[in-house]
């Protein structure tokens, strides 16, 4: 059961010493900004406003930008290119704004490279502040108040390291994923115990190793000061989520977010919804093989656009997500959910007729089953799948598993399976446990097979 809420004093100073600093330092935009997230959260979000930070950021990528010079600066939004990494890889430079180029609180974001090779964003101060109050926000939707004894369980590359003296002044605790052995996790354990960690925020399949391990060792959670969990940078799971709102008694509801732009919204508590952080970002559902609005509910691109970053425009940003959206509108206002999050196209799976299938009728029909201690699930081509098992292969009943998955995909499904020791973890420290690896499905592999760069 959850306990009940205590701020130490420690606590509550860092909390106001967040707004204090705001107050003095950027006149009290955090605040603002958290303010009107949080207000927009409760009653939607002004479509009279947000048309007209779409026209004010449109107008200053046409006058500061070599990519956008040649457009009107009245161009609607729609008229624009969608964009996406490669873009602004092979045109860096004519991204980058002349107002912002000797910018000296400028603030460089580099994507984790987990699925490629990683990209750099400049952000301006005032995106920079902005950001962090849509964390703050996104925190607080999640049960999370910033100064709050915090452990962040993630893969601590060089370059997202932090020192002691910043993890003394956020209250925070760096977890290595690196390792996720028994040994490992109980020693995650213990800190998050001694250290009376009040929220766990790190990446899904690490935090669900996590709570597996408490599973099968039958650990009591009563002693544990936890408030609020938050999954980042993978989908977790439906039945990974449910065992451990079990096993803590709270709610966990997952961030979605990336470094390119920052936290744009947060799991609804008990629902597999995604609440979008429309004060700071425009989101666009496209169709899957076209520039097309998708049809609400209908499966489709997310393409974002950040209304806060003017030192280098984000504009109609494919980030190779996909999901189903739920646009409403009323008063004047609008709210945004997504409905459902699939991740990246390289994750979604297809039968053998080619219609898309929801990755969860892999992860949910696998969770729990007896011998399976990990599995990755990858579709090879239209027909072929491969499924990586590893556990004890003398207590998996192969027929069963095959016959809880098989009527998803199609009868005619060929499906290998192979007993490996480990499921491999990318250089980000994600464990991916759907791929799709098939060319005609997903267009980067599409383009590794033809040798070509430019499709």
């Amino acid at each position: 059961m959850k306990k009940n809420r205590k701020d130490t004093p420690g606590e509550k100073l860092r909390w106001t010493g967040f707004f204090v600093r705001d107050r003095l330092k950027d006149h009290g935009l955090a605040r603002r900004q958290l303010e009107a997230d949080l207000y927009a959260y409760r009653h939607g979000t002004s479509v009279q406003e947000t048309r007209q930070k779409l026209g004010a950021l449109i107008d200053h990528a046409v006058r500061t930008t070599g990519f956008y010079k040649d457009y009107d600066p009245r161009t609607p939004l729609e008229q624009l290119p969608v964009v996406d990494k490669d873009t602004f890889r092979n045109h860096y430079r004519e991204f980058l704004s002349s107002d912002y180029t000797d910018a000296k609180d400028n603030r460089l974001m580099s994507t984790s490279g987990s699925t490629g090779t990683p990209l750099t964003m400049v952000q301006n101060h005032g995106k920079a502040v902005c950001d962090q109050a849509d964390g703050a926000a996104m925190g607080v939707l999640a049960g999370y108040r910033i100064g709050e004894k915090m452990a962040m369980l993630r893969v601590w590359v060089r370059n997202v390291q932090k020192g002691k003296l910043q993890q003394m002044a956020e209250n925070s605790i760096m977890m290595d994923s690196s390792s996720l052995s028994d040994v490992s996790m109980q020693s995650m354990l213990d800190v998050l115990k001694r250290e009376k960690v009040k929220c766990l925020i790190g990446y899904a399949s690490a935090i669900g190793e996590l709570s597996d391990y408490i599973r099968r060792n039958h650990i009591s959670t009563e002693e544990f000061s936890l408030h609020s969990i938050i999954p980042i940078s993978e989908t977790m799971p439906d039945p990974v989520r449910k065992q451990l709102q079990e096993q803590f008694g709270l709610p966990v509801q997952s961030w979605y977010s990336n470094e390119e732009n920052g936290i744009m919204g947060v799991q609804e508590k008990y629902s597999d919804a995604y609440y979008i952080n429309s004060e700071s970002y425009y989101y666009e559902i496209l169709k899957l093989d076209s520039d097309e609005p998708a049809e609400n509910g209908e499966v489709g691109r997310i393409v974002i656009t950040d209304l806060n970053n003017y030192a280098f425009p984000v504009i109609r940003y494919a980030n190779g997500d996909t999901a189903a959206a739920r646009y409403t509108e009323k008063d004047g206002r609008f709210r945004l959910e997504l409905t459902e999050l699939y991740g990246r196209r390289s994750d979604m799976l297809y039968d053998t007729q080619g219609k898309a299938v929801t990755p969860y009728v892999i992860t949910n029909n696998l969770w729990n089953v007896d011998g399976v201690r990990q599995y990755q699930f990858i579709q090879d081509g239209i027909k072929e799948y491969t499924l990586k098992l590893n556990g004890d292969k003398d207590r998996m009943d192969i027929p069963d598993i095959l016959g809880r998955i098989r009527p998803y995909l199609g009868e005619d499904a060929e499906i290998q399976v192979e007993f490996v020791q480990e499921i491999p973890v990318l250089a980000s420290g994600k464990r991916k446990y759907i791929e799709n690896h098939c060319p005609e499905y997903v267009p980067e592999i599409r383009r590794q097979h033809a040798g070509r760069e430019d499709l």
